[in-house]
């Protein structure tokens, strides 16, 4: 397909621009604040001891440059719908084509991902096989994503209010017992040395944390994606880069630091909430419960999103002439209908995979979008370069939301990430995702080469 005739139909069927202020805000935060968080620190935590802090800092510190380099590019090209496109725009089509599909593959694995998880815990409450509420799960996000992008932002608001409100007073619980209040021995920040120290496994394991702390911060990026939807998108990002972001990596490194300092670091067994451990060791009662209906909003939340940015994605793609004309249509309420029920499709495939093979197909898919996500990011801070590069060779203005200390702090970043990958590449524990994601890479290279070579000989 040309793309001028996927821009003929994108005239006909555009989205919408009702995501409000409020939405965008709350997106953010649900795109940072998930199960990771609540429940995947707990791996951190065991491998750095309360040293993890640390390694949460120097995460955020990487995902808070990506950002900004994300808002800079959001802000100079206004009309670009997805940050995937930004890679398109400044170092081809084969970069837009790639890292599309890739995000898009990324998101839809997340779907079974969390259907599934989401299963686990409501199965404790519903006499139902986790295949089944898993699939009940679905429907019913798939049904929200149908009905208008509103929908979307307000089912993630109220999810993102409940988790923001969550981790707000746990902070305060967990604060004001760390300073003695109601603890039977007085202040508990003895707790961050005594077992060994701050840094029990030394100094290369809080450097090796950060590829798993990594992970869980992921999802800062979906802002870009909802902001098109919003009635002034260049001004929602550049408000949410840097600010949000900020304060939601405050919350991180917080909540690590209250964690470690009210309970021993060695009390703390993955895949155990720390949350959950925190809670108990503070003589909250009912910890169990409270985490398990917390960490339940956080895999709704996410898989909402999940749906969200796996339809939007692909619209764009085939906007691009990257996939099918027909998905660019969009229903009355200005839905991309076929790619959300494409995305719901590829949901219930993947939990279907994991009910027939959990151990083998199902976890080759998920470990091959491992360390995409990873991959992306680095594409986007090549780009933040190449583009800003070119806008001073061209004698361009200074942008409106320039990236800090450039070009030097672009570099940083494009190091870490560099380096996030070689670790994951001699880490055990992440080896497989590294190279079953550099398959997925290969692929949709090679597909872009098919693409690309039929339409040479087409034109």
């Amino acid at each position: 397909m040309s793309q001028s005739a996927a821009t003929d139909t994108t005239n006909h069927h555009s989205l919408s621009r009702s995501l409000q202020p409020r939405h965008v805000s709350m997106i953010t935060i649900g795109g940072i604040i998930g199960a990771g968080l609540f429940v995947g620190s707990s791996v951190a935590i065991a491998t750095a001891g309360p040293a993890c802090v640390v390694s949460y800092a120097i995460t955020g510190a990487l995902i808070l440059l990506i950002m900004r380099m994300l808002g800079e590019m959001a802000v100079e090209m206004p009309g670009v719908r997805s940050f995937t496109e930004f890679t398109r725009a400044s170092l081809g089509h084969w970069a837009g084509f790639s890292v599309g599909w890739l995000y898009w593959y990324f998101w839809v694995i997340v779907i079974p991902v969390e259907a599934i998880a989401g299963a686990k815990i409501l199965g404790h409450w519903v006499p139902l096989p986790d295949w089944e509420i898993g699939c009940g799960l679905m429907l019913l996000m798939t049904g929200v994503n149908l009905m208008s992008a509103r929908a979307y932002g307000e089912f993630e608001f109220w999810f993102s209010s409940i988790k923001v409100t969550a981790i707000i007073v746990f902070l305060i619980i967990t604060a004001s017992y760390a300073f003695g209040y109601r603890s039977p021995t007085g202040p508990t920040f003895s707790n961050l040395y005594i077992h060994g120290g701050f840094a029990p496994h030394g100094a290369f394991a809080v450097l090796a944390a950060v590829t798993t702390v990594v992970f869980s911060m992921m999802g800062a990026e979906v802002v870009t994606i909802a902001a098109a939807e919003s009635a002034e998108p260049a001004r929602a990002v550049a408000k949410m880069t840097s600010s949000i972001i900020a304060r939601i990596l405050f919350f991180y490194v917080l909540s690590m630091f209250l964690i470690v300092s009210v309970v021993p670091w060695t009390s703390i067994i993955p895949p155990e909430s720390p949350f959950t451990v925190a809670l108990s060791g503070v003589h909250i009662p009912g910890a169990g419960t409270i985490m398990s209906a917390i960490v339940l909003t956080a895999v709704l939340s996410c898989l909402n999103s999940s749906f969200y940015v796996a339809s939007r994605v692909l619209f764009v793609l085939a906007e691009k002439g990257d996939a099918p004309h027909w998905l660019v249509r969009t229903n009355a309420r200005h839905v991309p209908a076929r790619s959300v029920l494409l995305a719901s499709a590829g949901g219930f495939a993947g939990v279907a995979a994991n009910l027939l093979s959990p151990n083998g197909a199902f976890a080759f898919l998920v470990n091959a979008s491992g360390a995409l996500i990873l991959f992306i990011y680095l594409m986007i801070a090549v780009s933040q370069v190449r583009s800003r590069q070119a806008r001073e060779r061209a004698g361009g203005a200074r942008p409106f939301l320039p990236m800090w200390c450039f070009p030097w702090l672009s570099y940083t970043a494009i190091v870490g990430i560099i380096a996030v990958l070689v670790a994951m590449a001699f880490t055990p524990s992440h080896q497989s995702e590294f190279w079953a994601s550099m398959v997925s890479i290969a692929v949709a290279l090679a597909a872009y080469a098919v693409v690309r070579r039929q339409r040479q000989a087409t034109a």
